[in-house]
């Protein structure tokens, strides 16, 4: 069972970035978006993530559930020397999603709406960038824990050049995401391109932002290059990544959007694949060359078991159930056309 926890961990944390990252991206669209276009991509967003925008949290708490209960060390190190950024990270979820309930339900309509709608773009914007803050602490070997000060222990494991760099890829990526999803959703054909025109500008800002992240790992004396270039996986996945990025293009610019949409995701799972082959199992490098594995610190052979068996069975009815949730979104929206 230990297989078994270890790739729904990997796979809570892909499908957060890809359907979670999609949900933050909205908002970040919509905070460069000018007000006179801001009323139309408010309807296409909340068309398109509405079946899903709270489901997408789920992923994130199944990986935090696995991590308490499956690698507790990995957990505890985690949740010690990154508490700044997790804390941050975690009300920007509280305030986007408290925000967007009253902009969508508040019964009375007055100024209130613009603070709502600020404070749902920002924190669409803060999120994902402090998530990919944490994603690059646990890899940089910046988390010291024979730390004797409170900056070395709790501020530098995290406040530095490589991490920022893959805040600001994260938040460029979820913009990406959603622009590629919010396509598909376009009432015209004028929406369609515009949609189109933010996704060729994300898709550059992302591509800008992936070689700010290079610099700044060279810098950090982050091994990068050599955990993506280094191993034959890496190579492959960054060639049919560049390869699903002008197939892509060439769907979209012909009028495709579902399979475009398809290929957004692929790609994020390739960057991923990309960056975490060459050092998986090691979930965390510490500073000084140590890591924390996912195959040696682990809880006893009893939880795994149960751990992984409840994920199997919890699937059974998760998976039909997100489904259904789409499927009845979808009904309900034809039918209110009607």
């Amino acid at each position: 069972m230990h297989y078994v926890v270890v790739a729904y961990l990997c796979l809570a944390l892909l499908l957060y970035l890809v359907l979670g990252g999609a949900d933050f991206g909205a908002g970040i669209i919509e905070l460069f978006t000018p007000h006179r276009h801001r009323r139309v991509a408010r309807q296409t967003m909340y068309h398109a993530i509405g079946p899903i925008w709270e489901a997408n949290h789920m992923w994130l708490i199944i990986a935090v559930v696995i991590l308490f209960v499956a690698f507790p060390r990995i957990y505890s190190v985690m949740s010690v020397s990154l508490h700044i950024p997790l804390v941050i990270m975690l009300l920007g979820i509280i305030a986007r999603g408290t925000a967007f309930v009253f902009r969508s339900y508040d019964a009375v309509k007055d100024n209130m709406q613009g603070v709502y709608s600020r404070i749902f773009t920002y924190s669409s914007f803060v999120t994902p960038l402090f998530l990919g803050i944490i994603a690059a602490s646990v890899l940089s070997g910046t988390i010291n824990l024979q730390a004797t000060t409170f900056l070395d222990a709790y501020v530098f494991s995290w406040l530095h050049w490589f991490s920022v760099a893959v805040g600001f890829f994260t938040v460029a990526l979820c913009g990406y995401l959603a622009s590629v999803y919010l396509i598909g959703e376009a009432t015209d054909e004028i929406n369609r391109q515009r949609y189109i025109a933010k996704t060729m500008r994300l898709n550059i800002i992302a591509v800008a932002c992936g070689a700010l992240v290079f610099a700044a790992a060279h810098f950090q004396g982050v091994p990068l290059l050599n955990w993506i270039f280094g191993n034959a996986v890496g190579v492959t996945a960054v060639v049919l990544a560049t390869l699903s990025l002008g197939l892509q293009w060439y769907l979209l610019l012909h009028g495709h959007d579902i399979i475009p949409r398809l290929l957004a995701g692929f790609q994020a799972t390739m960057i991923l694949l990309a960056i975490g082959y060459k050092h998986f199992p090691d979930f965390i490098i510490l500073r000084g060359g140590g890591t924390l594995s996912l195959f040696t610190q682990n809880a006893p052979e009893s939880t795994m078991h149960a751990l992984g068996l409840a994920l199997l069975l919890g699937s059974v009815l998760i998976l039909p159930a997100l489904g259904y949730l789409y499927y009845s979104f979808q009904k309900k929206e034809e039918f209110a056309e009607h």
